[in-house]
């Protein structure tokens, strides 16, 4: 009851304000809602999506989150929706990846006897986390709210790009307080030191610094470095320091392994106490220059307000004319994670900490971290060069700043260091396909020094794919997808090569381009492990996959044997020409593995072996376009999108993967895809909207299917600028000049529609 009342009181109060507002704010505000109103942020917090639901600016450095457990798969982010607790509120977190870590400078309010450790998730009464009732749960872009019924204490979340801000309202408690957690983290990542300075009774600072996901140099090597900076609107009375669980007294500086400090407050009741946290990888100092910098008074509701309009002006660029209000918002939501990773990573004044941990400054740029570039080479990246097209090149710079700090452009970067997660050396299609597409605002030399630094070292079996043309089984793990992935990669340097003139380059490139075919299996008709005596692996089953040795990395051959987006017209004649690769392309959706292994838990959405929620199979419904029947990629793209995203928290059928899972479906409903990533044409599939306009600065996209409906799901015809076209595909070029694509839509396949 008292919960009930407390959130009346605190709504009831902002919308007495609003309608006491004047007219004109009114507009504006009820403006700013227009695209945000359809985002979901608990899409993707059930299941296996591991999203999070909290606070973020568009490619902003702090997400701020609630954490609900920070062990285990699906808690990577932080954050499951099946927990009934929350430990508190920490300042990162990773978008729905693969892997954990993160979730640095947790905070968390509270009333009564204070707590030093979390507790049990069953058992909150044991810890200082809190219990809540998931319909006091609120998220949107920019804004996340609970009430967390062990304390009687409502949480509010914002920020700014650098800063978490927070607003617990207190019932009347002498023993109110808010701890800091520093100990606190992913369970994979071991602190090595954290560091609590008290500088006054309204400011304290510290830092955090750690070994985690990422690489380090040598086993005591602090790879993640991590300060902060947080300013009370109350002086609080007291506090308490732990260290190693113990209390300690008399200091204001303090270091240790497991550092908590607590500050204790006198509150009356339903009175608000804000936090604003500044967050820097270079320094406190540089915390707290970030805390003045972006936010310089005590104005709550202002920042959410700036908040949900940058979030909206994001997620504009795309407008949806029709369907219902599911629909549209499964889209938005799926808008919304394309833009929350990369993250920001340099400082307000520029200064960010390199990959050589030294202290380096962006002069032109913003440097940003977090590149999941197994994942976002695929669709995300490509969707920036349409969607943010001002973000393209700061990312590549950071690319490169990379490069010249480590002699190799990124695999998966983290807050300053490589974590190598994955194949491929997937930075390059990203760097190509930006600039064919006329991004430019970098050293174009320095990138092609810094590709052809990455495709030629002596790791991760390149050493061998310069040897054979393929990598051997026998002499490297995930083998076949290393030599699959690097074949694409190489496409795309014979491509940069050629157009800068590099003709030994481009020859050399292509032919490694080829070297797909060497692991490929005639009698099979599959993609297949391939000794380095040219023989193939014995006792191939296209169903296994595994977390351990094998030719496959998070997919088996019948995933992989198709990620040749580069030719797939030659993947074609090797399987024997259109009418058996049409054949095996339908037994894909319909086959089921019959074999025992230790499947990577990854493989999801499946539909037959076509596995949605993991990436290699993203591109595959698209090519049944290339062989002349774009019908059955209609089906497969409605059936995928249909099945596989959802307005519940379940709603992604595996990782999101940093934008990946969204970006695929944000492409798929405006109905087109880039199933060759750097080469500057989208398959064509079929919209899932009647109407969408793309907005491309004074220029706009417009995507019409006025006569879809359930019925009428097959493409009869495409229109672009009112003239028919015979083929299967768009370019960048089109989209960019801006122009009219029409799908016009019927009750049944047509076989001459598309070609």
């Amino acid at each position: 009851m008292y919960k009930q009342e407390f959130f009346k009181f605190r709504y009831g109060i902002k919308a007495a304000f609003l309608c006491l507002c004047v007219f004109a704010f009114h507009v504006q505000f009820l403006k700013a809602q227009e695209f945000t109103k359809y985002v979901n942020p608990f899409i993707g917090t059930g299941g296996h999506g591991h999203t999070f639901p909290g606070a973020t600016r568009p490619f902003g450095m702090v997400q701020l989150s609630p954490d609900t457990f920070n062990e285990g798969w699906d808690w990577v982010s932080g954050y499951h929706a099946s927990d009934r607790s929350i430990m508190g509120f920490s300042h990162t977190h990773l978008s729905g990846t693969g892997r954990g870590d993160l979730l640095d400078i947790l905070v968390m309010p509270g009333t009564g006897p204070i707590q030093l450790f979390p507790g049990d998730k069953q058992k909150t009464k044991d810890g200082y986390r809190s219990g809540f009732d998931k319909k006091t749960e609120k998220a949107s872009p920019g804004y996340y709210a609970v009430f967390l019924e062990d304390y009687k204490i409502l949480a509010e979340l914002t920020t700014s790009k650098r800063v978490g801000f927070h607003r617990y309202t207190f019932p009347k408690s002498d023993q109110s307080h808010v701890l800091f957690d520093l100990f606190h983290g992913f369970k994979n990542d071991s602190v090595l030191l954290t560091g609590i300075q008290l500088k006054n009774n309204s400011l304290i600072t510290g830092f955090r610094k750690s070994k985690g996901w990422a690489e380090g140099k040598e086993k005591d090597f602090a790879n993640e470095h991590i300060f902060f900076a947080a300013r009370f609107s109350k002086p609080f009375n007291s506090s308490v320091i732990a260290k190693n669980g113990l209390r300690i007294a008399g200091n204001d500086v303090v270091t240790g392994k497991d550092l908590k400090v607590v500050l204790n407050f006198n509150t009356k009741a339903q009175e608000a106490i804000l936090i604003k946290v500044g967050i820097s990888y270079v320094s406190e100092q540089a915390a707290l220059a970030n805390l003045d910098a972006e936010i310089h008074d005590w104005d709550f509701d202002r920042v959410k307000r700036e908040a949900e309009k940058e979030w909206d002006d994001a997620l504009k660029v795309i407008e949806v004319k029709d369907q219902g209000e599911s629909n549209k918002t499964v889209f938005y939501t799926a808008l919304y994670h394309t833009m929350i990773a990369p993250y920001l990573y340099s400082d307000a004044d520029g200064k960010y900490r390199g990959f050589d941990d030294k202290i380096h400054t962006a002069k032109d740029f913003d440097q940003y971290t977090v590149f999941s570039l197994w994942d976002t080479f695929r669709a995300a990246h490509p969707l920036f060069t349409i969607t943010r097209p001002e973000k393209v090149n700061h990312f590549i710079k950071s690319m490169l700043s990379q490069y010249q700090e480590s002699g190799l452009l990124p695999v998966w970067p983290l807050v300053g260091s490589e974590t190598n997660c994955m194949i491929g050396y997937h930075a390059i299609p990203v760097i190509t396909d930006a600039y064919f597409k006329g991004f430019r605002s970098y050293d174009v030399n320095l990138a092609y020094k810094a590709i052809k630094a990455s495709a030629m070292q002596d790791q991760f079996g390149i050493q061998y794919l310069k040897k054979f043309n393929y990598v051997p089984t026998d002499l490297e793990n995930k083998s076949v997808s290393k030599t699959l992935e690097y074949a694409y990669d190489d496409w795309c340097i014979a491509q940069l090569a050629k157009a800068l003139g590099k003709t030994s380059d481009y020859a050399y490139f292509s032919k490694r381009a080829k070297a797909y075919a060497n692991v490929f299996d005639p009698k099979t008709g599959f993609m297949r492990g391939k000794k380095a005596d040219g023989t193939f692996n014995p006792g191939f089953d296209p169903s296994f996959a595994s977390y351990g040795y094998s030719d496959f990395i998070e997919g088996n051959s019948w995933q992989y044997s198709w990620f040749v987006p580069h030719d797939v017209q030659g993947l074609i004649h090797l399987m024997g020409g259109k009418d058996k690769f049409t054949q095996k392309l339908d037994e894909l959706f319909v086959q089921k593995s019959n074999s025992n292994h230790d499947k990577p838990i990854d493989i999801t959405g499946l539909i037959g072996e076509y596995a949605h929620g993991n990436e290699p199979s993203h591109h595959v419904a698209y090519l049944y376009n290339e062989v002349g029947q774009p019908w059955k990629t209609q089906e497969k793209v409605q059936e995928i999108c249909n099945r596989f995203y959802t307005n519940q928290p379940d709603g992604l059928s595996g990782n999101e993967d940093c934008g990946q899972m969204s970006a695929w479906y944000v492409f798929s409903a405006m109905g087109f895809y880039p199933v060759n990533p750097a080469d500057g044409k989208y398959s064509l599939g079929v919209p899932l909207f009647k109407a969408l306009n793309v907005k491309l600065g004074n220029k706009t996209f417009k995507i019409k299917a006025p006569a879809l409906s359930p019925v009428n799901r097959y493409v009869q015809a495409v229109r672009l600028n009112g003239k028919l076209i015979d083929r299967s595909w768009i370019n960048h070029q089109e989209i960019k000049d801006g122009a009219e694509l029409e799908f016009v839509m019927g009750p049944g396949i047509n076989a001459k529609s598309l070609r």
